[in-house]
């Protein structure tokens, strides 16, 4: 199944808009007197724009010859921007992709340009096309990046990155790029594979992304001349300057883990760097919360704070990020032929719309939302709640591993040498060491072994939220790990936290176990309470959420608990196997 994105409209449709500039039919809608940025000349123009149905088919001076049927709204004392675009989406935190649009949408961002690893990983290649079909007739634009790689050590990758597989995606009309290139030492070290896909990509006039944190001149040089047009693991101004000295696009980074961006700002102008041209805004998947006060909209308000131009900034959010995608001619400006995803704004000083068009349908009116998305039906694409024909016993619960892991902070995951008794089914709270086990959702293996550093206090967190979509057990109490597995079981799949034989909090995943169907604004309060109950019980990190999902990936140093076993990174090697149950 294709998703034909360059031929949005047939002809008898493009006829049509042709018509209405004619005067021989009337647009859907017609904005009157607005004030809306053209970013060719970077000015604010004041012009009247008409759309039918999903197209702006003509922005200038005139009004139409016929208004039928038409809706005419006033923009007077209004400013009108593009829709804004998240280039770099993970659509997986928690949330789904449907309830992440829907949320961004009351916030402007109109396009999301979206991971494709849990598609990709956890449903068939037929159901996951489905589901981007059934995506496309959402009012807000989703595209989508292909993998290279699954960020950890599994069993059959080789399956999951056939051939076949690799090319029905690339070559989906969905899909804008290959990438983020997370295993990019292999790249280096000869493997031909992400190679090969980088320059299918090139050929395809798709671009490829990196993923390179803290990478020198050197390797960025190398990794220019391999194919990479973009980063986005900026964390200083002088990290900005030398992409941009390499002839990469930038995505200045914002996001739950790496709230950068003013820091950035600040260190980019103190490298003399005051053309934004190839920079653009992204919050890099962060988890439900940290959404609250918007999305690309908050960033472009960081940006203002922090005096860059008002039209570079909108420029950032909306143009810069079309033109580097090649989506120029349906994203990116208010102009005739373009996709109508048009924010309208009380004031350039206030990037939140007060009223939001996606796909030429009101989405948001006056401040009020209004209910434009059709219903997902999730089982139709594979993804129903977790069924586990298996149950955990005590047997299970063996931690007689010398190798333990030590979260140094929110990434770095060191080896140490556990000392402790761990043949005890409660664990002391004067320490900060909690069991910790992966087990297979299909229940086939497990692997045992010891956490330091996450909490003092937690009893017992069940996750099926993970990186690879197995189960996560983290805790002091036995006991309780077995009670928070059987109610995560229960609720077909999501994060328990159990003590003392209780149920304390529960954050309910029935969407493959891995993902809410409830809307964002219900989540974050479900994601904040059990952020909080659990820095209450001796948490220290930045996020949650992101410490279950990077304890299996294995673009982060130095050790990770994967299906294969305790990984070493920096070595590439299994330090110990997974038990088969």
């Amino acid at each position: 199944m294709m998703i034909e994105k360059r031929y949005r409209w047939k002809s008898e449709q493009i006829r049509r808009h042709v018509a209405i500039v004619d005067g021989k039919q009337a647009p859907t809608k017609v904005l009157l007197n607005a004030t809306y940025l053209h970013p060719y000349i970077r000015q604010w123009v004041k012009g009247n724009v008409w759309i039918c149905d999903d197209r702006i088919v003509y922005v200038g001076p005139n009004k139409p010859k016929r208004l039928d049927s038409c809706e005419v709204v006033d923009c007077t004392n209004q400013m009108l921007v593009s829709g804004y675009i998240e280039p770099h989406a993970h659509p997986f935190q928690l949330y789904n992709p449907q309830t992440l649009a829907e949320y961004a949408a009351q916030f402007g961002t109109t396009t999301l340009i979206s991971d494709n690893l849990f598609l990709f990983l956890q449903l068939t290649k037929k159901k996951a096309f489905s589901f981007l079909a059934a995506m496309e007739k959402q009012p807000v634009t989703m595209y989508w990046w292909c993998r290279l790689d699954p960020q950890t050590e599994m069993d059959g990758e080789e399956h999951f990155f056939s051939y076949k597989n690799m090319k029905s995606w690339l070559e989906n009309d969905a899909v804008l790029q290959v990438g983020e290139l997370t295993g990019w030492p292999r790249l280096l070290e000869g493997d031909d594979f992400i190679l090969h896909w980088m320059q299918e990509a090139k050929k395809l006039g798709k671009k490829v992304e990196g993923h390179f944190p803290g990478a020198s001149d050197r390797t960025l040089t190398k990794m220019k001349l391999f194919g990479a047009d973009a980063d986005h693991e900026a964390m200083t101004g002088s990290d900005v300057h030398k992409r941009l000295m390499q002839g990469y696009t930038v995505s200045l980074r914002h996001s739950s883990i790496r709230p950068d961006l003013p820091t950035l700002l600040k260190e980019m102008k103190q490298c003399g760097i005051h053309h934004y041209d190839h920079c653009m805004f992204t919050t890099d998947g962060s988890t439900p919360a940290f959404y609250e006060n918007g999305m690309i909209d908050e960033m472009i308000r960081i940006a203002l704070q922090e005096g860059v131009p008002e039209i570079e900034a909108y420029r950032m959010a909306t143009w810069n990020v079309a033109r580097y995608y090649n989506i120029d001619h349906l994203h990116g400006s208010i102009t005739p032929g373009r996709i109508a995803h048009i924010n309208i704004l009380e004031h350039a000083s206030n990037p939140t719309p007060i009223s939001v068009l996606a796909s030429g349908q009101w989405v948001k009116r006056d401040g009020v939302p209004v209910h434009a998305f059709s219903t997902m039906e999730w089982d139709v694409h594979g993804l129903a709640p977790l069924l586990l024909s298996w149950d955990l016993q005590m047997d299970d619960l063996q931690f007689s591993m010398p190798l333990g892991m030590y979260m140094e902070n929110s990434v770095i995951i060191k080896p140490y040498s556990i000392s402790m008794d761990t043949s005890a089914d409660e664990l002391s709270t004067d320490h900060d060491e909690s069991f910790l086990m992966l087990i297979d959702r299909n229940g086939k293996w497990r692997v045992n072994t010891v956490l330091k550093g996450f909490a003092t206090h937690v009893q017992a967190l069940v996750s099926s939220y993970s990186n690879t979509g197995d189960i996560i057990l983290i805790g002091k109490s036995k006991r309780d790990l077995l009670l928070a597995f059987k109610r995560m079981k229960q609720i077909g799949g999501g994060i328990v936290l159990c003590e003392q034989g209780e149920v304390i909090h529960e954050i309910p995943l029935p969407l493959g176990g891995l993902m809410s169907a409830k809307p964002m604004s219900e989540l974050m309060q479900e994601e904040k309470a059990l952020g909080k109950l659990l820095r209450e019980r001796g948490y220290t990190f930045a996020d949650p959420i992101y410490t279950l999902l990077f304890l299996s990936s294995t673009h982060l140093p130095y050790v990770r608990i994967t299906p294969k076993g305790i990984y070493d990174v920096m070595h590439k090697t299994v330090l110990f196997p997974t038990i088969m149950r």
